[in-house]
């Protein structure tokens, strides 16, 4: 199964993001390597949020990743949520549809 994890984030998280990032992507890259995250990223204006995709058998994926996460832990991201995806199209489609 596919999970969004969706995040809204700080009016001042451009200034203070920076001593938090290398942490912030190293959790990310572990979450890569465990199988659990597919692709992250800011959306093309930073201060709009970010969005990373999650795969895994239940929310806890993402929500494990919340809680270690030092933007949150923080108070870059002011609040986030987890939608469960149902991916039809694609390669990695959880439950293709043709």
């Amino acid at each position: 199964m596919h999970f969004l994890l969706m995040y809204e984030v700080a009016a001042d998280y451009l200034e203070r993001r920076g001593q938090y990032r290398a942490e912030h992507l190293e959790l990310a890259w572990q979450a890569v390597e465990r199988g659990e995250l597919l692709l992250a990223g800011a959306l093309a204006d930073p201060v709009d949020g970010a969005v990373l995709l999650f795969e895994g058998e239940s929310a806890e994926v993402a929500e494990a990743f919340v809680a270690r996460d030092p933007y949150v832990r923080n108070g870059l991201v002011t609040s986030w949520k987890v939608r469960p995806w149902t991916t039809v199209v694609g390669e990695h489609a959880s439950t293709p549809v043709r």
